[in-house]
């Protein structure tokens, strides 16, 4: 034998305020929702909706179409059937709600739900009807005498919900969920709703308009915007204004929108409106066809929530482009607080790319310059892809007139490389340190041949490091000696200290692998033009030779922030530490020489 399912009101309270809802305080909303449907169901132009509180309780009147008892039995006492809103007229597309549980949101609130409701309709009785619900299921359906049209519900706070129907509670609510609604709301003889949207509002001129929306961020976000940026989605029935954020923000941050669906607060903290990249700006939008989630606190992800956010993404795009047509001096004013997301657009986008190419600074080795003013100085400059190298790199190759940029920045590479997609011209390679070498001048063969002993003697000195010793001239002069490695030997290095730390069969695959690489070997590089290295080089004791240049290679690598292997610090030590006890004991010799 069939049953029908008996439904715990309780239980699906307790679901709401649990699982749908993230606030009881929604339950305003709800009500105000439900009362603006039924004015639009009424027709005729705007209605009002009064708010009334005290003795604990909230009653909510509007002037919309009413229910006759037959409705009130189907549309109040009946959970979940979805067919009974559009058999009675309430599924219309100009509608609010679109779920039907709206009064069962007063049970967030209150043990008992009072409505008291006429019907407007041609033919319908003059008699009110008052339906009582109780939060354990039952409800009551009674007469109510003779009444305006019109629906009257009354709530009384349970035990530890007071502070709810509080009337500053309630005025702060009914504000911030319905100030933008197209009827005439008050609370307590209070006016609530306004002019509308502060962004459709005439103003006599421009300036006074940015002045008013200026102070409309002010009032909502407590910041004054760098820039208002107007906003239409006509597919989505969307209109609103992005406001620009006046400070540098983490691009992690996701933004909070305030997001109305036809004139009703959505949620003040919607954050798939925009692209990701767009988080440099803080958005108030109303739409009347996109969808709002079951609990009515978020945007439904379908095909034209997805449109949307690529055409307000677009709307940005378009704001920066005029931007750097008519105003460069503010677009470089915005690129120094938001750079990285006009990066990641840039990514995508080629006008991003030509702007940030014309107006964005990069760091160089001839400091910051525009990447389109750094190519123009320097044809054959080059680039690297971490800040680390370009650190150490940049100094020298600045001084042999290699241009270097910095492109270890977050998407800096990524730009770089890709600007020949704008200008097949405009490609910049990327620097191999060890190409370096080919720009410093070479010895006179006489000096080279005079240096041949001090060369074998040094090159001894770090064979067991892997490395080469050459001798250049190079500036700047300050500077003994330069550590420059390759990629391909940075390669060879990594393969080599893994084959030394694996197991046997490992060590036999890395080898394989490590075969198959071109030998190449790291070169420390004696500047010839600085005294002391000169200095060095004119030694001839073999001892102190391999101090001393054991003592170059460490400093080497410190200087240009290479990682310090054991065997490196290893050599750092003993060069210190030798040539400390040799110069204490040339001193200690000296003072006993002249004792005698």
């Amino acid at each position: 034998m069939e049953q029908a399912f008996q439904v715990d009101l309780r239980g699906v309270v307790d679901l709401l305020s649990r699982h749908l809802y993230s606030s009881p305080r929604v339950y305003l909303r709800e009500l105000l929702q439900n009362a603006v449907d039924a004015i639009t169901a009424r027709g005729g132009g705007s209605g009002a909706v009064r708010i009334e509180t005290g003795g604990g309780g909230l009653r909510v009147h509007d002037d919309g179409i009413g229910l006759t008892e037959e409705e009130v039995h189907r549309l109040l006492a009946t959970i979940g059937r979805s067919s009974k809103r559009d058999e009675l007229g309430f599924a219309r597309h100009d509608f609010l709600g679109q779920f039907g549980i709206g009064l069962l949101s007063g049970f967030l609130v209150a043990d008992e739900i009072e409505v008291v409701t006429r019907s407007a309709r041609d033919g319908a009785p003059e008699q009110a009807v008052r339906w009582t619900g109780y939060a354990d299921g039952r409800y009551r359906v009674e007469p109510a005498g003779r009444d305006a049209p019109g629906t009257t519900v009354s709530l009384r706070a349970r035990p530890g919900s007071a502070e709810l129907l509080r009337p500053e509670i309630v005025k702060g609510l009914a504000r911030s969920y319905g100030s933008l609604l197209p009827v005439d709301l008050t609370v307590d003889g209070e006016a609530i709703t306004g002019e509308g949207p502060a962004w459709h509002a005439a103003h006599p001129d421009p300036a006074r308009r940015r002045r008013a929306l200026d102070a409309y961020c002010q009032e909502l976000y407590g910041f004054v915007p760098y820039d208002v940026i107007d906003l239409d989605v006509p597919e989505a029935g969307l209109t609103g204004v992005a406001f620009v954020l006046p400070q540098p923000v983490a691009p992690t941050a996701r933004g909070a929108h305030r997001v109305y669906l036809k004139r009703m607060l959505l949620a003040e903290n919607v954050e798939a409106l925009l692209p990701e990249w767009a988080f440099f700006v803080r958005c108030v939008v109303d739409a009347s066809e996109l969808r709002p989630t079951a609990s009515r606190e978020a945007l439904y992800e379908d095909e034209l929530l997805e449109s949307t956010r690529r055409a307000l993404g677009e709307r940005l795009r378009q704001w920066l482009v005029r931007l750097s047509e008519t105003d460069p001096v503010r677009l470089r004013g915005f690129l120094r607080l938001h750079q990285l997301g006009v990066k990641a657009m840039a990514l995508q986008d080629d006008d991003m790319l030509r702007i940030v190419d014309r107006w964005l600074d990069f760091e160089t080795s001839a400091g910051p310059m525009t990447l389109a003013e750094f190519r123009r100085r320097h044809p054959k400059a080059r680039y690297v892809t971490s800040v680390e190298e370009f650190r150490r790199l940049s100094a020298v190759s600045g001084a042999q007139g290699v241009g270097l940029v910095n492109g270890g920045y977050v998407h800096d590479t990524e730009i770089i490389e890709r600007l020949p997609d704008i200008d097949p011209d405009a490609a910049l390679l990327r620097l191999d340190a060890a190409e370096l070498t080919t720009h410093f001048g070479v010895l006179d063969p006489v000096a080279e041949l005079e240096l041949r002993p001090f060369l074998a003697a040094a090159q001894r000195a770090v064979e067991r490091l892997r490395c080469e010793v050459v001798i250049r001239d190079f500036d700047p002069a300050s500077l003994p000696a330069l550590y420059l490695t390759s990629r391909a030997a940075q390669y060879q290095a990594e393969m080599t200290e893994a084959r030394e730390m694996a197991d046997e069969l490992w060590s036999d695959v890395l080898g394989a692998l490590s075969g198959a690489v071109t030998a190449d070997r790291p070169q420390l590089v004696l500047n010839h033009r600085n005294p002391l290295a000169r200095r060095i080089t004119s030694l001839t004791d073999e001892a102190l030779i391999e101090l001393a240049v054991q003592g170059l290679y460490g400093q080497a690598l410190l200087y240009g922030q290479h990682p310090l292997r054991p065997a490196d610090t290893a050599a750092l030590n003993r060069s210190f530490l030798g040539l400390l006890e040799w110069a204490v004991h040339g001193t200690g010799g000296q003072e006993s020489g002249e004792g005698k």
